[in-house]
């Protein structure tokens, strides 16, 4: 499974499944933070990024932070100035909002802005994090259509290319609260490499070195994993045909709770590897 683990990642990512996103910005502020840190807010995927960035700014400097600014990079905001580059390379912290995951992947991808985001996950000890759409697009591919009951009939669920801040899974957001199991699903049995990680609102997980994922928040993660498919007859049907799946395994984590992805293994927090 490729998640990169040949070399030892620095980096942090924090994805959070939408809603309220206090946990999220909380975590952040107390556990990755100091006084002095520098925040970058990617406002790409909002409907209205002025007023999405100014209001996390004020979240941000409300807990404390003093260094917070936010960057709309757009079809008429250039990715690669000569001042974003410097902002995301002094930047300890990159959050992206929520909104529309698929212009994140479109106004980033083949950006330099991202290529000095990627490098410094691996090799500093930055936090990556994104609530809604913005975790959504982590990974090195995304789902970004599918709704409901029809999602699990051939051809329903739709996705792409990502960020690729992490390899070998989808994560989903809102994943409880609008029914999206049946598109992870799919995604999942159409690509059994990957694990599926579905986040409910204000839960989210924290992922460590590109492999340990815990759980923070509320509510609860779902994770589906391929591995152990023996059988799906989704080359066999017609677009729209409902699909059947065999031997798919879930697991239902709350905090407290982590799932290594190499080892794809369920474990309570302080259980060793292995057990």
């Amino acid at each position: 499974m490729s998640l990169i683990k040949e070399i030892k990642i620095k980096g942090t990512l924090i994805a959070l499944g939408g809603g309220d996103d206090d946990c999220l910005l909380r975590l952040i502020h107390s556990e990755y933070c100091e006084a002095g840190s520098y925040v970058e807010v990617i406002t790409t995927a909002a409907t209205e990024p002025e007023e999405s960035g100014q209001a996390y700014k004020e979240a941000f400097r409300d807990l404390g932070l003093r260094h917070v600014h936010y960057m709309h990079i757009d079809e008429n905001n250039e990715a690669d100035t000569e001042e974003n580059l410097e902002r995301i390379r002094r930047a300890n912290v990159i959050f992206f909002t929520g909104g529309d995951q698929r212009r994140i992947a479109d106004f980033l991808r083949g950006t330099q802005v991202l290529q000095i985001m990627r490098e410094r996950y691996i090799t500093d000890n930055i936090v990556i994090s994104g609530t809604s759409a913005g975790a959504t697009a982590m990974s090195d591919r995304m789902i970004y259509e599918g709704y409901g009951s029809y999602s699990l009939e051939k051809g329903r669920t739709k996705t792409s290319t990502a960020l690729s801040f992490i390899h070998n899974v989808y994560i989903d957001t809102h994943f409880t609260e609008r029914g999206r199991f049946g598109r992870l699903a799919i995604a999942v049995a159409k690509w059994p490499e990957y694990i599926g990680i579905g986040l409910g609102e204000a839960t989210g997980v924290v992922i460590k070195e590109g492999n340990y994922l815990e759980v923070f928040g509320y509510g609860v993660v779902t994770i589906l994993d391929g591995s152990k498919i023996e059988y799906t007859n989704l080359e066999d049907v017609d677009f729209g045909s409902p699909v059947a799946v065999e031997n798919l395994v879930m697991h239902i984590l709350v905090e407290g709770h982590r799932f290594c992805l190499t080892e794809r293994e369920f474990q309570r927090i302080g259980e060793r590897v292995g057990k």
